[in-house]
């Protein structure tokens, strides 16, 4: 990915460029005034390893997840699936699940277009439909008889409408970020491809922890039960939480890692487009900050899931321990680091975009985002929120289609009656094969425009002039809009 250092010459005024201010900006341009002032934005980064401590952590838990898959967890793993398939036949579900895959790959694709052909009027018709959603689940809370349920379902119900009121006004420039962002990621498909196959390897991932972790109960439970078989249940409520802990902080980090290295591959090949026009399924863009993300910023992305990783642990352990006693003191607890995850993954969300940006360390780049927030943290927030909202309801749309067509196969499928027999409701189960496919990955290419908008907010914070000179037409349209609100802003 190709930075450039000249200054860009937006209507007449040189304005230098955030990736290299060695040039500086004439003060008071009156466009770009964020741009050009090196203290109020990021800077392009020197080229070395950042927090590699964290790094060395997670070769290091993968290491050790893969050492006892080998040792433990091969036989454990082998004995569950024999005794699961025995007596039945699966290729027909598999060959379901591929053409369900196949289709819902086609549908997700047909997404995009639809984005960019009409942002503005699907924002609004996601919003109302979060309208709708919550004043159908009061109508249902008071049917079935909870009035608790109700009363609190009429209070978010409320809180929704006057949300929806508020921010109605903001859903023009929410939908020139999305455009912005569609744009984007259409003209560097590539970091899609990589989003697709980031989830391939969290599958990957998830199969590796499991045989470890049955290979872990083998061992620690299973080999030391004495007694009956209901003995034998009585001794595993009192599992070791030191090994579960650190069984779930090893799956955790890990899905973090992976998904968050994603966040910043998208990030940096939506700044290569943005400050220096870059694209092409395989542009300087995407190589770029594909190979930043697993070098030299790997180690903030190490950081940063690592904090989130021990939360979800945490959490995850509190779940566990339900049937315990003190069950109000470990519910609190739950909540409290399920709020503290919630707030925690917000900000790596926008710390990731920094990351992928500039290059920066994990602390530095939290930093920065403190600093977007003091300067335009609600507008910010609300179009992150607008946009989501879109992206929620069209996985669920394509899951639900999928779902429709996964219906349609049956026992006397060709393929089901040349592999029978198939165990369980064939209909049924296809059915809910085709909505996972649909949602999972829908919501897979929907993340990878989500990351992009939030890449777009913080770069038109950070550089509108260069926005300006590289795609002018779009920077048109998003300047309008935010001066609608903001008119003596000067961007």
């Amino acid at each position: 990915m190709t930075f450039k250092g000249e200054p860009v010459v937006v209507q007449g005024t040189a304005v230098a460029s955030p990736y290299d201010h060695s040039t500086p900006a004439p003060s008071g341009a009156a466009t770009g005034q964020a741009a050009s002032d090196p203290g109020q934005h990021g800077e392009k980064q020197e080229t070395r390893c950042r927090d590699p401590i964290f790094a060395f952590l997670l070769y290091g838990n993968v290491a050790a997840i893969v050492a006892v898959a080998g040792i433990y967890g091969t036989a454990a793993f082998n004995q569950s699936l024999d005794e699961a398939t025995s007596g039945s036949n699966y290729i027909g579900y598999i060959i379901a699940a591929v053409i369900l895959g196949i289709i819902a790959l086609v549908l997700a694709g047909l997404t995009l277009p639809i984005l960019m052909c009409m942002p503005a009027a699907l924002i609004k018709v996601s919003l109302v439909g979060m309208i709708i959603l919550s004043g159908a689940m009061v109508v249902i809370a008071f049917m079935n008889g909870s009035i608790f349920g109700g009363i609190i379902g009429a209070i978010f119900f409320l809180v929704f409408l006057c949300y929806a009121k508020a921010v109605w006004s903001r859903i023009p420039f929410a939908a020139v970020n999305l455009l912005t962002a569609c744009t984007a990621v259409r003209k560097n498909c590539g970091a899609i491809v990589i989003a697709y196959f980031m989830t391939a390897l969290t599958f990957a991932w998830a199969v590796l922890w499991t045989i470890s972790l049955m290979g872990v109960w083998e061992e620690v439970v299973t080999k030391n039960c004495v007694g009956t078989q209901s003995e034998c249940l009585a001794q595993t409520s009192s599992v070791n939480y030191g090994y579960l802990f650190l069984l779930f902080l090893s799956l955790f980090f890990t899905e973090q890692v992976i998904q968050n290295t994603t966040h910043v591959i998208v990030a940096g090949t939506v700044g290569g487009w943005w400050f220096s026009n870059e694209g092409g399924c395989c542009s300087a863009g995407v190589m770029g900050s594909t190979i930043r993300a697993l070098t030299t910023s790997f180690g903030s992305i190490c950081f940063g899931s690592l904090l989130v990783a021990i939360l979800q642990a945490l959490k995850a352990l509190a779940n566990s321990a339900r049937n315990n006693e003190n069950q109000i003191a470990i519910c609190i607890a739950e909540c409290i680091i399920g709020c503290l995850e919630s707030i925690l993954e917000y900000f790596n969300k926008w710390a990731f975009v920094y990351v992928g940006l500039y290059g920066y360390s994990y602390i530095e780049a939290g930093k920065n985002v403190i600093q977007l927030f003091k300067n335009r943290g609600w507008e910010a927030i609300i179009a992150d929120d607008l946009v989501g909202n879109v992206f929620f309801f069209l996985s669920l749309a394509v899951g639900l289609l999928c779902c429709a067509i996964g219906a349609a196969f049956n026992d006397k499928t060709q393929f089901f009656v040349e592999y029978a027999p198939a165990p369980g409701n064939v209909q049924a189960t296809c059915a809910g094969i085709g909505f996972i496919m649909g949602l999972m990955l829908t919501s897979i290419l929907m993340s990878t425009i989500a990351s992009a908008v939030n890449t777009v907010i913080v770069c038109f914070a950070e550089g509108p002039a260069e926005f300006e000179a590289n795609h002018p037409e779009l920077s048109q349209k998003m300047r309008a809009t935010w001066l609608e609100f903001y008119p003596s802003s000067g961007v």
